[in-house]
């Protein structure tokens, strides 16, 4: 019961989208809709909302994330969960940013909150630190643009280095988990898919 318990209380932070709610703080509530993809996350707070509320808003995305995570790794050791139990809580923060209990369950794509709930994990940083380099790779070495098609290659590279990386089951099952709701969040996303295109860094 405990364990379904940080599972509710990850998914219900997760549900609090912070660049609806700095969004009105900086009087910006009409930023999403002049976004191309209507997301309210972190990238559009920055790019229609400015610097402190694009700042603010991937804090606290993370921070819902991290939080529930971070709780419940220390609570483990006393209530040693299984894997599917951990699996679960490491993803409720990310399902209730995409599918938040507050906003219809419409919400955002997930990609900071999969930080938070990746960096909450510590001392195991691990995962994060393979989807985060992936990321970076794919945004600097081999581009893959747009953002659509960049996200779903981090994402699944990202999966496959934790299957055959022999890291903690727990943390590769929620990955896992976090991987599927972000693909089923990206795929039915509304938004104008353009042709994805992958250059090398010194190709222009």
């Amino acid at each position: 019961m405990q364990t379904l318990g940080f599972v509710i209380m990850g998914y219900l932070s997760g549900s609090v989208l912070y660049a609806q709610i700095f969004a009105r703080v900086f009087g910006k509530q009409n930023m999403f809709e002049q976004s191309r993809d209507h997301n309210p996350g972190t990238a559009n707070a920055f790019m229609y909302g400015g610097f402190w509320c694009g700042l603010l808003t991937l804090i606290c995305d993370i921070g819902k994330g991290f939080l529930p995570v971070f709780w419940f790794m220390r609570a483990a050791t006393h209530l040693r969960p299984g894997v599917f139990a951990t699996a679960m809580v490491l993803a409720a923060p990310v399902i209730g940013h995409v599918f938040p209990a507050f906003y219809r369950f419409r919400g955002g794509k997930g990609i900071a909150v999969t930080f938070g709930s990746l960096l909450g994990l510590f001392p195991v940083m691990k995962p994060a630190v393979i989807l985060a380099l992936f990321f970076i790779f794919f945004s600097l070495i081999l581009r893959i643009s747009p953002h659509f098609y960049r996200t779903l290659a981090a994402y699944f590279c990202s999966l496959l280095c934790l299957t055959f990386g022999n890291g903690q089951r727990e943390a590769l099952a929620g990955f896992a988990v976090i991987t599927f709701v972000v693909f089923i969040r990206m795929l039915v996303s509304s938004e104008e898919k353009e042709k994805m295109k992958v250059r090398l860094l010194w190709m222009h």
